[in-house]
């Protein structure tokens, strides 16, 4: 007598292959869900990783720009303290400089020039007096001119006098004393020089 097996085989072995498909699925579903999750552990690491070296920047910037402002401070306090020893230097060789002035123009002016009037005002010195010809005139101005003491000889007027027993002819001239800044420019550079 054949053997007939009248359980249902067919669908155990359905049910068989279908808990195997759903236990296969969920251990494919959680190895992706590990692999996501390490890999977004992994990129999460380096995005905070690199927010803290971009913080570590940014703090490193700050203390840079705060020395920056420190450091040009600095050098504006040194600029107004260099313009005021660069005055005091101005007013250390300007001090004796009358006396130098009537000294180089008592060596300067050759015989046949009369000196009537001098006038100083900043670095500038205002020359009034006579002359017996115009050739002592420009040897005066040469001298002037090869000065230690002197630059720009400028003459501003020469005007012969017909009414004199000699003749003479009356000159105003104008001559910057060399290195010797505008008194104005003093004073504003001592008062204004900052801190």
């Amino acid at each position: 007598m054949a053997y007939i097996n009248l359980l249902p085989w067919r669908e155990e072995a359905l049910k068989a292959k279908q808990k195997e498909f759903f236990t296969i699925l969920i251990a494919v579903c959680l190895c992706a869900f590990a692999l996501t999750f390490a890999v977004n552990l992994y990129f999460q690491a380096r995005i905070d990783g690199q927010t803290m070296r971009n913080q570590f920047l940014q703090n490193e910037i700050q203390k840079l720009d705060i020395e920056i402002a420190e450091i040009k401070d600095l050098n504006n306090k040194k600029a107004a303290l260099q313009k005021r020893i660069d005055v005091v230097e101005q007013l250390q060789r300007s001090r004796n400089v009358g006396t130098q002035v009537l000294d180089e123009i008592a060596k300067i002016i050759p015989n046949g020039i009369y000196i009537t009037q001098i006038d100083k005002q900043g670095n500038s010195i205002a020359i009034t007096g006579k002359s017996e010809s115009n050739n002592h005139l420009a040897n005066m101005i040469r001298a002037i001119e090869l000065s230690d003491l002197f630059i720009d000889a400028t003459p501003e007027s020469i005007v012969a006098d017909d009414g004199s027993p000699k003749l003479l002819s009356s000159f105003k001239m104008r001559v910057k004393i060399k290195g010797l800044v505008n008194d104005a420019k003093l004073t504003t550079g001592v008062n204004g020089g900052g801190k």
